[in-house]
């Protein structure tokens, strides 16, 4: 009997082989393994769990090795773990031969098993080691249950135990069939359902803004919405998640292990299909926002991964905070370091802030006096810095409008239609969003007419585009043209992407 446990650090992690020896000696209990303060106290907590479930805890010298020794062993999981082995070395006889188990847990004094983080993320690098059973608190069993994994789920000691020891179906060690589907029904675009809190029907007066969050759901672009307060960014933008697809298979699983780590996934789910929604304050610190700490966590970048990142009053944001999302935008992940010890975490989120165009916000807004100096407006637009920018693939001026005009931009479903449409070719043709396209994939899938690529080279001249603006209108003119069902994109959707990227817009704001 091998039992084995996980140590939840970074996004990788690592299986801990839980071995215990029992010894002629004075009773006393033994830990090597270079264990944390929480493992060590599991000595304590699991010697009287035992007890309280009837077991009779063996007077013996026992040893209990957590192995690989140079890896350091934290959290409250390994109570359970721990458990187990004792028993399974006091009665030996009682326990099958040559199996492998992973074991998951926490013990309460009375033998009740509490539920732990990183179970996700333990049960697939089981797996991956070819283990395919595994002992969980009930409140983790379902982010346990994934194919080829036979899941025990205890909620006490004694459950736990006869778990371990009940027959094994061996036929679950290979893997499962599976049904052969074509490509076009593992691509079907799914959303969920709309909140009336989320109803794009109640935005007026805003077809700009409205039409740029369309085109920005579609492909996965980057966008900063400006304009002075009361205009509607942040009632508009905080909308935005329904008109984000559901995640596909690919897309839940790193998702779905980043929040298991996170201790944050959503019971009842064994993956995270809904595109994470994160809006964190403006407070936030660099630790916060990329991630880090005791066991290097995630930050905010990595939970929103595969989701959207939404900044609202972006410029009261920490510089340096603002300027540590430059790498991860371009790169797609982000690695955390402490202590000598390093961890990549994915990070491939999408970006939409809110902003002011100035400190007091009526910069540039008829009708209104502006308060600020010069000095103070150039100072708040440089917190965002023009690398950072240039990675914003839209940018919207956002005014006050007439309220006289009861006009809209439609519906939540209807402007989901354009959106499952496009969505739903990307996944087809490259698996992957429009925005990610690595450059020889620009040249692969981007494929304009003649008219389109004079109108792209002339706005490139006009408006002094680097080679990653001219990147971005390609891109975001691919997404225009998958909306409407293109193969090619045509001159009309080179402006429309012209006019959603260049630095300008009616507001005279310095970029």
């Amino acid at each position: 009997m091998t039992i084995y446990s996980f140590s939840p650090f970074g996004y990788e992690g690592a299986l801990v082989t839980v071995e215990v020896d029992l010894r002629r000696g004075i009773p006393a209990i033994d830990m090597v393994g270079l264990a944390d303060g929480a493992v060590r106290e599991s000595r304590e907590r699991m010697r009287v769990a035992v007890q309280n479930s009837g077991f009779d805890f063996p007077l013996e010298r026992i040893l209990i090795s957590l192995s690989p020794a140079d890896v350091r062993k934290e959290g409250a999981g390994f109570d359970l773990p721990i458990a187990l082995a004792v028993l399974a070395a006091s009665l030996e006889e009682q326990i099958p031969e040559n199996r492998t188990v992973l074991v998951m847990g926490e013990l309460e004094l009375s033998g009740k098993v509490r539920p732990v983080r990183g179970v996700h993320a333990a049960v697939v690098s089981a797996l991956e080691q070819g283990i395919h059973r595994c002992i969980v608190p009930a409140a983790n069993a379902a982010e346990a249950k994934i194919q080829n994994m036979r899941v025990c789920s205890a909620e006490t000691l004694s459950a736990a135990f006869e778990g371990l020891i009940a027959p094994f179906d061996s036929s679950l060690e290979s893997p499962q069939e599976t049904v052969s589907v074509s490509p076009e029904e593992t691509k079907v675009v799914e959303f969920p359902e709309v909140s009336p809190a989320l109803e794009f029907a109640e935005i007026k007066r805003q077809d700009s803004l409205v039409r740029a969050l369309q085109i920005a759901a579609a492909g996965a672009h980057n966008l900063l919405a400006y304009g002075p307060p009361g205009c509607g960014k942040t009632l508009a933008l905080s909308r935005f998640p329904a008109l984000l697809p559901l995640l596909d298979d690919a897309e839940a699983r790193p998702v779905t292990r980043i929040y298991s780590l996170a201790g944050d996934l959503p019971q009842g789910q064994p993956l995270m299909r809904i595109p994470p929604f994160r809006t964190p304050h403006q407070s936030s610190s660099l630790e916060g926002m990329i991630g880090g700490g005791k066991n290097c966590s995630p930050g905010e970048v990595s939970l929103a991964h595969n989701g959207v990142l939404f900044l609202d009053e972006a410029a009261e944001f920490k510089t340096h905070v603002l300027q540590s999302l430059r790498v991860p935008l371009e790169s797609g992940f982000v690695t955390v370091s402490r202590a000598g010890r390093k961890s990549e975490y994915p990070a491939a989120f999408q970006l939409i802030a809110a902003s002011n165009p100035c400190p007091c916000g009526n910069f540039g807004v008829r009708g209104k006096i502006c308060l600020c100096s010069a000095r103070s407006v150039e100072q708040y637009w440089t917190r965002f810095s023009a690398p950072l920018l240039d990675r914003i693939d839209i940018r919207i001026p956002v005014f006050p409008q007439d309220d006289s005009d009861p006009s809209n931009s439609g519906t939540t479903g209807q402007l989901r239609e354009a959106i499952g449409r496009a969505v739903g070719i990307q996944r087809r043709r490259q698996q992957k969003r429009n925005r990610f396209l690595l450059p020889e994939e620009i040249r692969k899938y981007c494929v304009t007419d003649n008219e389109a690529d004079q109108t792209l080279s002339d706005a490139a001249m006009e408006y002094g585009f680097s080679a990653r603006g001219v990147a971005s209108c390609l891109k975001l003119g691919r997404t225009i043209a998958d909306m409407a069902g293109r193969t090619k994109i045509n001159k009309e959707d080179i402006k429309e992407a012209v006019s959603l990227r260049k630095n300008e817009g009616g507001l005279s704001y310095n970029f």
